[in-house]
């Protein structure tokens, strides 16, 4: 049996070059349907942490908001679950507690009441009421000792207790509690922050 020129042309296999430009297309399109993949993911996992985080701060500080902005007298200060001591006179009002006392009558405020915020040994965040021995996490993983500050119009803090000072509030995290993510360097974020300025609004 003869074999022509055309029947020899179509049993020829692919070339050693040919096969080698081949794979390679082939690995770079596997290669960047990888990256878009491993890509797609990350992006996913950064939006739902910056959603959780966001419900996180939202959740921490809307209650603090509604107490201090209904409070008549704030006081900024040192304090625990038992007992609050207010900074005096002539001393930057910047510490790890307030304490709000609510509107009792038309003129009069009573002090036995009151509603206290304080950062516990843990790095939490913890709200309380007088009277009561339950304590609701306002927010954890809390880095900062410097909670509170009583600020004036132009975001200095006042060593006195001026009637129409701003409460500072500011939070440092160590954690992002859900989805649970670590801050720091070669995480997600390197640094995670809540900051906040809230007035009262019975001011005499």
């Amino acid at each position: 049996m003869r074999i022509t020129s055309a029947s020899r042309h179509t049993l020829r296999a692919f070339t050693l070059p040919e096969l080698m430009v081949t794979s390679a297309l082939f690995l770079m399109v596997i290669g960047g349907m990888l990256t878009a993949h491993l890509s797609g993911m990350r992006m996913f996992q950064i939006t739902k942490t910056k959603l959780g985080a966001s419900d996180d701060a939202r959740r921490a500080v809307s209650r603090l908001i509604g107490d201090i902005r209904s409070g008549k007298l704030v006081k900024v200060g040192t304090g625990t679950r038992t007992n609050f001591t207010e900074f005096g006179l002539d001393a930057l009002q910047a510490g790890s507690s307030i304490q709000i006392y609510p509107l009792s009558t038309a003129t009069n405020v009573n002090t036995n009441v009151f509603i206290r915020y304080f950062l516990d040994t843990d790095k939490r965040l913890k709200r309380t009421t007088n009277g009561s021995t339950a304590l609701s996490v306002i927010a954890s993983y809390i880095t900062n000792s410097i909670i509170f500050t009583s600020e004036d119009e132009s975001g200095n803090i006042v060593s006195n207790n001026l009637n129409n000072r701003v409460i500072g509030l500011a939070l440092q995290f160590y954690q992002i509690e859900y989805p649970i993510v670590m801050v720091g360097p070669s995480n997600f974020y390197d640094f995670y922050q809540l900051r906040t300025k809230i007035t009262r609004r019975a001011l005499e």
